[in-house]
């Protein structure tokens, strides 16, 4: 791959790299201030070019939002819903034609990062086979049961007290739907952001390190190879924001919308704050060729972010044992199938320190199990809540009510 050396302005950041002469055309000189300046807004740019590129984060958040969707509308079809996951090409899977231009897909994605499925493609297929099972039930035996009354071990519609929402459940009280939609969160964006795009062997991979350190971008681009990489790991948090460069925690239903709600808690306010920032200080040391701040960002990254699965998991069990208490089915279940499927992307979560989530994925399905036991929701009890809320969260070093 051919790559060409230039100069570099970071906004924001009070750092200046300039390119001085040389007798070696593809050989620059870096000149830098001292110090990195915490940025206050996402924005780098390269010769009065921005650098910053995530769009194929982007398209998958489009993509899997699209397919939340159709997971609720009960005329679509198992080959319409498979379709939409593991997108091919040209084919017209999605409702804009960008999307069906694209050849990027949610299911190629889905627990494939560096760190925790290179080496473990077992676990990566069955991961990708669950995703599979849950939206081949909705359109078969969900679906077709849109307008029956659940009962245990049937499936169809429940609705809340008092004229509510009404939740479409299967034979065990879970929205299938959900357990896709918050399991994304973890085997897509939470995996993708700290398991491969902040991996080492991504970001440091081949000549990465010393192309970045003499600005060697990639050909036809305004951005090094390590710039990009850490990019798109900002991507899949802040790619469906109006403005990433300043985000407002509104862009989508996945882990921005999460952050922002976790943030809403007065035991964890500021958390999306320091999530932003680590991001932006990285970015920033990346160009400084400061790679222990660069490191210092990632672990920052790696505990909050998988913080915010951890609490909205506990939130969540704790919602469906306060409705089971009421005798509300239906808010049970949907409190209860969102805690599911937190809980499921607890097993990509990664410790700041380590090469291993906070929560393994034999202990996620011994979790997982626990719930859908016999009848599932149907017969769940609040001493097994409590119990799994109080081993979250001591393992994440927060307290249940905290969670609340």
């Amino acid at each position: 791959m051919k790559r060409v050396v230039l100069g570099v302005t970071i906004v924001t950041a009070a750092l200046a790299f300039t390119a001085c002469n040389s007798d070696n055309d593809n050989v620059l000189s870096v000149s830098q201030e001292p110090g990195v300046v915490q940025p206050t807004s996402y924005e780098f740019s390269r010769n009065g070019e921005s650098t910053v590129s995530f769009g194929g984060q982007t398209t998958r958040i489009a993509m899997t939002t699209e397919l939340v969707s159709a997971l609720k509308i009960n005329t679509t079809t198992e080959t319409e819903l498979n379709n939409m996951f593991a997108h091919v090409e040209g084919n017209a899977d999605f409702s804009e034609a960008d999307l069906n231009a694209s050849g990027k897909s949610i299911r190629s994605k889905v627990a494939a990062s560096r760190d925790y499925f290179s080496a473990n493609t077992t676990g990566a297929n069955a991961i990708k086979a669950e995703f599979d099972t849950w939206i081949t039930e909705q359109a078969t035996i969900v679906f077709p049961n849109w307008s029956v009354e659940a009962t245990s071990g049937t499936a169809g519609f429940k609705q809340e007290a008092g004229g509510g929402s009404i939740r479409y459940v299967n034979g065990k009280g879970l929205e299938l739907n959900q357990a896709v939609a918050k399991g994304l969160i973890g085997g897509l964006m939470t995996d993708q952001i700290l398991n491969n795009y902040l991996s080492d062997a991504v970001l440091d991979e081949g000549a990465n390190r010393a192309n970045n350190t003499n600005k060697v971008v990639e050909s036809g681009k305004m951005y090094t190879t390590m710039e990009h990489k850490w990019d798109e790991a900002f991507g899949y948090l802040y790619g469906a924001e109006a403005n990433p460069a300043f985000p407002t925690l509104d862009g989508d239903s996945f882990l921005n919308n999460y952050l922002g709600k976790v943030n809403e808690d007065g035991d964890f306010a500021g958390i999306a704050n320091t999530v932003f920032k680590a991001f932006a200080l990285g970015r920033a040391a990346i160009i400084a060729n400061d790679y222990d701040l660069r490191d210092e960002q990632i672990t920052i990254l790696r505990e909050n972010i998988s913080k915010v699965t951890a609490v909205r998991a506990v939130h969540y069990l704790q919602g469906g044992k306060n409705a089971l208490a009421t005798g509300d089915m239906a808010k049970t279940f949907h409190q209860l199938s969102e805690g599911f499927g937190f809980i499921y992307s607890l097993q990509f979560t990664r410790e700041p320190n380590a090469d291993t989530p906070y929560v393994f994925a034999t202990e996620v399905n011994d979790f997982t199990a626990q719930l859908m036991e016999g009848n599932g929701f149907w017969e769940v009890t609040p001493a097994t809540l409590n119990a799994m809320s109080e081993t979250i969260a001591t393992r994440f070093g927060f307290t249940v009510q905290a969670a609340l």
